[in-house]
């Protein structure tokens, strides 16, 4: 057999299931007569330079499991040239599979990882179920999470709360007290939950005459979009997108039908992208250096497959980026008033 055998080949020379031979590979439990029919099947299919014969000898595989909610994401391509600036030098190759924003193909896809012997995982997740925190504590492989935090997993995260609550601190500053802010379900804890709530805390703290719609979209440019004119029927001062690209979805609403961005509404993200300093006007913000998520995230499961107690400083920076898309009311408001309901 040539050289590109896989698990499934190997499984069935020897008459077991891919997760026998996983467990082979990762040194769990299996019978002796097994472990015989497994390592014959390695024998017969195998070469030195091979896969499996690599891990017999050397205890690991070289590869890490890399789960994305999504390609079609700016930050997923910044978190992926993270991992790729630690891994890469170091031999260290990623198996990448995509859960389309579903927590159950998540959970599915790092099982399939598992059977394929990656020396470890990484998640950006959209979502921690009761699965992943059994994966995680019993499967013998080192995970480590991205995008959501939970207590007793490893994670690594934004800090979604504190961006929230700067932003909305922020906007009331600038004598905005009507919002909208347009988010996603909270079915996302990160961006779904901490960061509107901090949003919320930050805008109408110790003030009364605050208020703030909530509008759902999706992640996509599309969805924001399409639920502008439900946004504008709220008659806000300032729009919230919960990522920079919600917020260019609806920034491009605006341009298509004439309301000027900030004279007329202000727009805020969240995330920095680069396009965000490009659009006119260009997107007041709060940067996420992904890159370093991803940075930090490959070292902290480095460390993990080390045997290391102690982890580098796992905190992210955020970075607030003020560009034009915001008015400041406290310094009055020239010119003519508009009705927003009336330019839908």
């Amino acid at each position: 057999m040539d050289d590109k055998v896989t698990i499934t080949d190997v499984a069935k020379l020897a008459g077991v299931s891919k997760s026998t031979v996983s467990r082979y590979l990762n040194n769990g439990y299996i019978s002796v007569e097994k472990q015989e029919r497994v390592r014959a099947a390695i024998a017969e299919t195998g070469f030195k330079s091979n896969f499996f014969a690599k891990r017999l000898k050397t205890k690991e595989s070289k590869l890490i499991g890399i789960v994305l909610p999504r390609m079609d994401s700016v930050s997923v391509g910044k978190l992926l040239s993270g991992l790729a600036r630690i891994f890469e030098p170091l031999g260290y190759q990623g198996l990448l599979l995509v859960s389309n924003l579903s927590a159950e193909k998540e959970v599915s896809s790092i099982e399939s990882l598992l059977q394929q012997g990656v020396d470890g995982i990484i998640v950006d997740s959209v979502r921690i179920t009761e699965r992943h925190r059994q994966l995680a504590q019993n499967s013998g492989v080192p995970l480590v999470i991205t995008g959501q935090s939970e207590a007793g997993l490893d994670c690594i995260k934004i800090d979604d709360y504190g961006a929230g609550h700067m932003m909305g601190a922020y906007l009331r500053g600038q004598g905005h007290s009507r919002a909208v802010f347009a988010g996603v379900t909270e079915t996302d804890n990160a961006v779904g939950i901490e960061r509107r709530k901090g949003f919320l805390d930050g805008f109408t703290e110790g003030e009364n005459d605050a208020t703030v719609d909530f509008v759902q979209t999706g992640f996509d440019f599309l969805s924001a979009y399409n639920k502008a004119a439900d946004i504008l029927a709220c008659k806000p001062s300032v729009i919230v997108g919960a990522t920079d690209n919600i917020s260019l979805g609806i920034l491009r609403y605006l341009h298509e039908r004439g309301i000027k961005v900030p004279h007329e509404v202000s727009v805020t993200g969240f995330g920095g992208y680069d396009v965000g300093a490009v659009v006119y006007p260009a997107l007041t913000t709060i940067f996420f250096d992904y890159e370093l998520v991803g940075m930090k995230a490959a070292q902290f499961l480095l460390d993990k497959l080390a045997g290391k107690a102690e982890h580098e400083n796992l905190a992210m920076p955020l970075l607030f980026v003020e560009r034009e898309s915001v008015r400041n009311l406290k310094k009055g408001t020239p010119g003519e008033s508009y009705d927003l309901r009336s330019m839908i």
